[in-house]
């Protein structure tokens, strides 16, 4: 019910969208949110969550950036209804933690509340020596499987905001669909 009023508000000119960004702790999430609205780089511990609205021309996102504990990751879907995007920020350096990352992607994509949310997955530190590639971590999640949300894997960089433009304006093509 929520997705379709979303949808006709989208319609008859309500540009507002609602994003939640979800990681395992310290890939870089909080650092995309405040790159999203500042352009600087802001690195800071996220207890609980961080909402910030982030306007694009006449498109709005609300972005929630829920924190990555494990002892959070349980309340994650309390904070699903409604959500049209899904950010999943990845460690490219954590090869330890990816089948982690695997699991918890899988679990919300088989939820009713996200059954109709993009799904945006930024592979931050890309610019450190021996990262995953994107083309490694799509593999490893297998991510071609995903037939029922649209998705994009982008390569990004929070030391420099490097990727963070595409990964928006992918956001933003969707967002127009």
């Amino acid at each position: 019910m929520g997705q379709r009023i979303a949808k006709l508000m989208r319609i008859f000119g309500s540009q507002e969208h609602k994003v939640i960004i979800v990681e395992l702790d310290n890939a870089g999430k909080t650092t995309i949110l405040y790159q999203f609205l500042t352009n600087e780089v802001h690195t800071c511990f996220t207890i609980g969550s961080n909402v910030e609205e982030v306007a694009l021309q006449k498109i709005h996102f609300f972005m929630r950036d829920l924190g990555g504990q494990e002892a959070l990751l349980s309340i994650w879907d309390t904070h699903y209804s409604n959500t049209e995007f899904v950010i999943l920020v990845i460690d490219s350096t954590d090869r330890n933690r990816l089948l982690t990352t695997w699991e918890e992607l899988y679990k919300m994509l088989a939820l009713k509340a996200l059954q109709d949310a993009s799904v945006l997955i930024f592979a931050n530190k890309q610019d450190v020596k021996d990262s995953m590639t994107t083309a490694d971590i799509s593999k490893f999640l297998t991510l071609t499987a995903i037939k029922d949300h649209p998705w994009h894997i982008q390569g990004y960089c929070a030391l420099t905001g490097e990727g963070l433009p595409a990964g928006l304006r992918w956001m933003q093509s969707q967002a127009t669909n």
